[in-house]
């Protein structure tokens, strides 16, 4: 039997650029599942992303989706895309599976908490405060080098991880300190600062868009006080879900948001297109 694709629509072209398609999958021309393929919204035409797979109870574990995964990563190379990436919800094991078989590579977790109505205590001599506009432009910096080195380390070229660095903290922060539904906070300890931390809110819920403990002061607990306090402000704001993206291989991040009660929702994982 041959398993292939077949396009349901026109190759829908995006005002940004965005390319997409939707495909049934077929066995010997017999629709037995769908395939949504499209370009990248974090890394645009260069990375594809399988936006949805499904295959029909009666043809699952036969190898369906497998080869439709396969067949996608040759449309994505004629789309001229070196990456494809996927994004897996964490009770998905048979797709887990499926990543895990063709070599994709894990990137980070989504993660996150739901809050009660009591915002946690902070330890004895943290106190938090917001973020001013003298110290604003040192920390963007700061932080946008650092999140650009982060994603190069996970297999986006220097360039591309740099101008979404760019991109991304011009879309989160358009402007800057007054930008609506954001909140920068530094945290004290005995009037020292000693971290900052970045929260956003989101249709889902409340984002941390970046928690880091200043180097001189790691290993002594602010980062689990940094969580606390976003716990805390995002109980102030009404909200009560608490969300995270993990970068894999952050094992002491990923140890101690298990800790606080943080839950995997999601995986999201890409593959070279060699």
């Amino acid at each position: 039997m041959t398993t292939t694709l077949r396009p349901t629509e026109p190759l829908q072209h995006g005002a940004d650029g965005a390319l997409s398609r939707r495909f049934q999958v077929c066995v010997n021309s017999r629709p037995v599942g769908t395939l949504h393929l499209g370009t990248s919204q974090a890394f645009g035409r260069l990375s594809a992303r399988i936006i949805d797979l499904r295959i029909e109870e009666p043809d699952r574990r036969r190898g369906r989706a497998t080869v439709a995964a396969l067949a996608a990563e040759e449309v994505a190379r004629g789309w001229g895309c070196r990456q494809i990436e996927a994004e897996v919800p964490a009770a998905a094991e048979p797709a887990l599976h499926l990543v895990g078989a063709l070599g994709y590579v894990l990137r980070n977790r989504g993660m996150q908490k739901p809050l009660g109505d009591t915002p946690p205590v902070l330890p004895k001599g943290s106190r938090a405060r917001d973020l001013t506009e003298a110290e604003y432009e040192g920390w963007l910096a700061h932080a946008s080098e650092e999140y650009a080195r982060t994603w190069n380390e996970r297999g986006v070229p220097e360039a591309e991880a740099r101008e979404k660095s760019r991109r991304d903290h011009a879309r989160l922060l358009p402007q800057g300190l007054a930008t609506e539904g954001v909140r920068l906070s530094v945290l004290e300890h005995e009037g020292k600062r000693v971290g900052i931390l970045w929260l956003g809110v989101r249709a889902d819920g409340v984002w941390v868009y970046r928690v880091e403990t200043d180097a001189a002061h790691r290993g002594q607990g602010h980062g689990r006080t940094l969580m606390l306090l976003a716990e805390a402000q995002t109980i102030a704001a009404g909200q009560h879900v608490l969300c995270l993206n993990v970068f894999a291989g952050n094992t002491p991040a990923e140890r101690l948001y298990e800790s606080l009660g943080y839950v995997v929702r999601s995986y999201s994982f890409y593959k070279d297109l060699i």
